[in-house]
């Protein structure tokens, strides 16, 4: 830096056309990084230099200014060194202004959440600045609450806007938070609807914390908003940006002080150790010792009574469904003993298969009983495995019919999925455990998120396909056995495919309903992977793809992730020749709707099942050519 002799008066503006013109050809990070921190420096006790710096950002023209002001909030160590470095540049020039109250917070979500807190902290440390503040809250809190921004938006980008919420949340006043606390109300009753109506839990969790968070900032006094979700390291984070202390206060005198007001204050007296005046403390002895003469019955040996499970399927259903319901002991050792009794008893079940179905889709909990879900879940599969097409007529017929649950349908569309994997796994036939189907060998559709432990098993299956060289010693062959889903694959996918589009009065798939949606998108994929080598799966391939391709435009990232895992699993069960041979036309469109999503969709899994789809295509192509003619 130059110093001018003699006090004469300079410009600086050839400086500041020097600075902007290499910050916009790409030596942003060159010269800021050593300007910046020396600015700093030089800023902080001279306010001739907190001048010069002003005069330096506010003559660099308009067309370089964006380079410029990104640089110097990127790299400014906090809120306080970058107002004395850019002053009131955002209230004095329009650029400045739209670079940072619109495009670094609304249009990038790039930047870490430092930058935001001394972007934000920036535009409250000034009076002059801080109705920019209130302007870039309310614009966050319209994207935040906008329905068509939670569904088009990368969870990224939610989760940006998310923080710069909470950080301006931090910043503002009582005064500020009264004038403005029924615009900030609505935006929290719109926003956390939005969020709530999302299929991904990381939106939902997000909308939960924001929502807490404007309703603690605006009732100070009254009850405010509380939800249930596990916290994790994001969950934290976020609630510390509301009430951490912002960069330029003075942080270190507050523990000092704190312990200087602890140490001179009297030692506090536990409230169990004060006696209250008017009570002597005869009485309160002569309470306490009134019972001293009582002798204890010795219960060392009590043993707690086993009420006897029934021993045949029939007793199962009476005590379930008749009058022995009111018995509660009973009712519990029927439910955990029913999934062994179907197991060992199947002709007693194929009897009487679609009734038990039937009870155990209506079975509600009458007790605490632990692990009652997955107790009835695991009954449904047994039942289904030893019956399966009667008892798979019956579930995918009521999954479209009236007056279920959506918590019910989805539990239909679960228990398909796990009996579809044990009737087509090798592990669960022959001489197993029956415990052993407590557990399949990969759980491909947990209530949570379906789509994780899916790809995870697709990933498998490519690296099997295309990594056959090279692998060391071969492994030991499993024990072959027959493919019991082979003969019941139809009755397990087509009538879930059939009536999709159908709205009913209580469902509605293509509405509202999409949560749901997502779910049959996903079991659809699962069994049409599991189909693998059946009679069904050429026909199966092509009703799978004429349904993709209808829904294909979906607004919700989880629909369109299922969507692309159809697609995988197309690819990779039905043969070759069969797909060459019958489904080209439509796999060429499908190939450049694949390019397209790659490219565009704001979801980052989608458009990495859409290059893995594309990769998979290029294989079957690559196999076309190996054939010789």
């Amino acid at each position: 830096v130059c110093f001018i002799p003699g006090g004469l008066d300079c410009s600086i503006s050839f400086v500041s056309h020097v600075l902007g013109k290499v910050c916009v050809h790409g030596r942003q990070k060159e010269i800021l990084g050593v300007l910046v921190p020396r600015l700093t420096d030089l800023t902080k006790s001279d306010c001739i230099w907190q001048r010069i710096c002003w005069r330096l950002v506010e003559c660099v023209p308009d067309r370089w200014m964006e380079a410029v002001v990104l640089g110097f909030v990127q790299r400014a160590p906090g809120a306080d060194a970058l107002s004395r470095l850019l002053g009131n540049l955002v209230v004095k020039n329009k650029k400045a202004q739209f670079v940072v109250t619109q495009k670094m917070l609304l249009l990038q979500y790039g930047h870490t959440t430092a930058v935001l807190q001394s972007l934000l902290g920036h535009l409250s440390l000034d009076s002059s600045r801080r109705p920019l503040l209130l302007r870039v809250l309310q614009e966050l809190l319209e994207t935040w609450s906008s329905s068509s921004a939670v569904k088009h938006s990368p969870a990224e980008q939610q989760l940006y806007i998310s923080k710069a919420i909470l950080i301006c949340l931090s910043h503002l006043k009582e005064p500020e938070i009264e004038s403005c606390r029924q615009e900030l109300l609505a935006s929290m009753m719109e926003g956390v609807k939005c969020h709530l109506d999302s299929n991904l839990p990381q939106l939902r969790r997000l909308g939960m914390v924001v929502a807490e968070s404007i309703s603690l900032k605006i009732n100070t006094e009254g009850p405010v908003l509380k939800f249930e979700y596990e916290e994790d390291d994001e969950t934290r984070e976020l609630k510390s940006l509301l009430v951490q202390t912002p960069s330029f206060c003075v942080v270190p005198s507050l523990p000092d002080d704190h312990r200087s007001e602890e140490a001179d204050a009297p030692p506090s007296v536990p409230e169990s150790d004060e006696k209250s005046p008017g009570m002597p403390d005869e009485e309160s002895e002569g309470e306490l010792d009134s019972d001293d003469d009582l002798i204890p019955y010795d219960m060392s040996e009590d043993k707690e009574l086993k009420v006897k499970a029934p021993v045949y399927i029939r007793d199962c259903i009476e005590v379930l469904t008749g009058s022995s319901s009111e018995d509660v002991d009973k009712w519990e050792a029927t439910v955990k003993a029913l999934e062994s009794l179907v197991r060992k008893n199947p002709a007693a079940t194929r009897e009487v298969s679609v009734e038990l179905a039937k009870i155990l889709l209506h079975l509600e909990e009458k007790t605490c009983i632990e692990g009652f879900v997955e107790l009835r879940q695991r009954a449904q599969v047994a039942i289904l495995t030893t019956d399966p097409i009667p008892v798979s007529k019956y579930l995918t017929s009521q999954f479209y019919s009236l007056n279920y649950s959506l918590r019910q349908r989805m539990d239909i569309l679960d228990v398909l999925v796990l009996a579809a994997q044990e009737l087509s796994c090798p592990k669960f036939h022959g001489k197993t455990k029956h415990s052993g189907a407590q557990k399949p060998c990969a759980q491909l559709l947990p209530e949570s998120d379906s789509s994780k432990d899916w790809r995870r098993i697709v990933d498998e299956r490519i690296k099997s396909k295309t990594r056959r060289f090279n692998m060391g010693q071969p492994h030991a062959k499993l024990a072959s056995h027959p493919n019991k889903f082979s003969s019941v694959a139809g009755y397990f996918f087509f009538p879930l495919i059939q009536h999709f589009d159908r709205p009913l009065t209580t469902f509605d798939l293509l509405g509202e309903d999409h949560l749901v949606l997502g779910r049959l998108v996903h079991t659809l994929a699962i069994l049409m992977y599991l189909a693998v080598n059946t009679v069904a799966v050429t026909a199966m391939g092509k009703a799978l793809l004429e349904f993709v391709w209808a829904l294909r435009f979906h607004t919700d990232s989880y629909v369109r992730q299922g969507l692309l895992s159809c697609i995988s699993s197309l690819l990779l069960s039905v043969p070759t020749e069969q797909i060459l041979a019958d489904m080209t036309e439509e796999l060429l469109e499908t190939q450049s709707w694949l390019a397209d999503v790659m490219e565009k969709d704001p979801d980052g899994d989608c458009r990495r099942l859409a290059l893995q789809n594309l990769l998979l295509m290029e294989n079957l192509k690559k196999k076309l050519e190996a054939v010789p003619s």
